[in-house]
């Protein structure tokens, strides 16, 4: 048998494929998207790997939706929050030396949350420009800073925080057990991703009243927009104003 017409057919193979080569076209491409990161399907095992894997999947999906922050290990006093706060690493992913630490005492006539620090805050919590609007709150109330508490949602100052990964981790708990050790009379959140970590939504308006019921306590509650926000809206004002009556009254 003449071997010379397989000879020709490979060559002509190798030729085809050289070309491709040379066009830059050297693997397979299919039109269908393919999800390369998703686990293999049931049919795709063999029956006796069946439960196996899909325990294996359920035990990721467990892993990824508990949060990474356990209340087994939170501060029992207020006295020692303050260092936990700044020296737990799960309380985010940036170094503890940019932390600003909460203040004040134990059943302080209100308690002020905000979302984070300012960029400005250097040794105490909302010491820049909010912090001077804040005081001028108060001041109409009738209160001071030796009367307040103040904290934030997240412990730094970021650009861009990501909220998502805050609830993930917990920050919402902690933040309630945060409330519960100070044990205000009065609840000021200032922000409107603190809302969603005590479990209600954003305000919509420029100043809501509500209730905080945490362990049994009933704290009258006052959300209002950032700082930020009132401090470039001076409209919101007599908003704000009439809700603080109202939260304010006995």
């Amino acid at each position: 048998m003449d071997p010379r017409p397989n000879q020709h057919f490979l060559a002509e193979i190798t030729d085809a494929l050289d070309w491709w080569r040379l066009a830059g076209v050297d693997c397979d491409y299919v039109d269908d998207a393919q999800d390369w990161l998703a686990p293999p399907e049931e049919e795709e095992l063999p029956p006796s790997e069946w439960r196996l894997a899909r325990v294996e999947n359920e035990a990721v999906a467990a892993t990824v939706s508990e949060p990474r922050l356990a209340p087994e290990h939170f501060p029992a006093t207020l006295a020692d929050f303050a260092a936990w706060w700044m020296n737990e690493p799960l309380l985010d992913d940036g170094p503890p030396a940019m932390r600003i630490a909460p203040s004040g005492k134990a059943g302080a006539e209100v308690m002020v949350v905000v979302e984070a620090p300012e960029r400005e805050d250097r040794e105490a919590l909302l010491s820049g420009p909010q912090g001077q609007l804040l005081d001028a709150i108060l001041a109409s109330l009738g209160l001071t800073r030796s009367q307040a508490y103040f904290a934030s949602a997240l412990p730094r100052a970021m650009p861009a925080p990501d909220w998502g990964d805050a609830l993930q981790r917990g920050m919402g708990t902690v933040l309630r057990h945060h409330i519960a050790l100070v044990a205000p009379r009065r609840l000021f959140v200032l922000g409107g991703n603190v809302l969603p970590l005590l479990g209600h939504e954003s305000p919509q308006r420029a100043a809501v009243s509500r209730l905080f019921d945490h362990e049994g306590a009933s704290i009258p509650l006052l959300a209002s927009w950032g700082l930020d926000s009132l401090l470039n809206r001076p409209r919101t004002k007599p908003v704000l104003w009439r809700a603080m009556l109202d939260w304010m009254a006995p």
